[in-house]
């Protein structure tokens, strides 16, 4: 049965940009500085959707560092602005993804991003990859008061596309947390579980159990699913 669509949304790190290897270079860096061993990139790799304060956790823990709210805060704040001034090294749209934002632009169909990531990395991350323009409507943990899982960050890019709730079947939702998952669901959107996004090992036997309408284990997987005949753009 075809599934009519009005917009597609996607998670940012690990889901529509491949942005680990910007962030294995800055631990590095960082625990260079500081005299300590660097986890392995797997490692990093698999705290990416986390967020940044699992990442300096990640450090912490890995050299054995006293892990206090002080101590933390301190770390990420340094992870945070060694990020900022050096955002897009290494990071890309993963591969045939850009296919896939051309073709729904052909279809004069919106795609846009839901993220967990603050807006001034996510705006300067866009703008690096020259998709400021091309990306519809951007939602950011700054924007709402709940964020993922809650629902509250689909409605609002909803309330942006200019799309009421009634018709929140007809947006697709990509991610690659768990929590991704919960906010489509919650909001009653088409959800696509992207299994080759950051999700630790100890997560892979149960991705089933999230609850999302498809799964799709690689980006070509993905940008295959999205131009099936499943699904007709409107």
């Amino acid at each position: 049965m075809t599934q009519f669509v009005k917009a597609v949304l996607f998670d940012l790190d690990g889901t529509l940009i491949d942005t680990a290897a910007d962030f294995v270079r800055i631990i590095k860096r960082m625990s260079e500085q500081h005299g300590w061993q660097a986890p392995d990139d797997s490692a990093i790799r698999e705290q990416v959707s986390a967020g940044a304060s699992a990442m300096v956790k990640l450090i912490l823990s890995h050299n054995q560092q006293p892990i206090s709210d002080e101590v933390l805060q301190s770390y990420r704040q340094q992870f945070l602005d060694e990020y900022e001034a050096d955002i897009c090294v290494d990071s890309s749209v993963f591969d045939q993804l850009d296919s896939v934002l051309s073709t729904l632009e052909g279809h004069g169909t919106p795609w846009g991003i839901v993220t967990n990531k603050p807006r001034y990395l996510a705006e300067k991350l866009l703008a690096a990859l020259d998709l400021t323009e091309r990306c519809t409507v951007l939602v950011c943990p700054d924007d709402v008061r709940h964020t993922k899982p809650d629902p509250e960050p689909m409605y609002l890019a909803l309330e942006k596309l200019g799309l009421p709730r009634g018709i929140a079947s007809t947006v697709i939702y990509v991610g690659d947390h768990l929590r991704d998952i919960e906010s489509g669901n919650a909001a009653g959107m088409i959800t696509v579980l992207a299994s080759y996004g950051y999700i630790p090992p100890e997560d892979q036997a149960n991705l089933s159990d999230w609850g999302a309408d498809f799964i799709v284990d690689s980006p070509a997987a993905l940008a295959a699913l999205l131009k099936s005949a499943q699904f007709d753009y409107l």
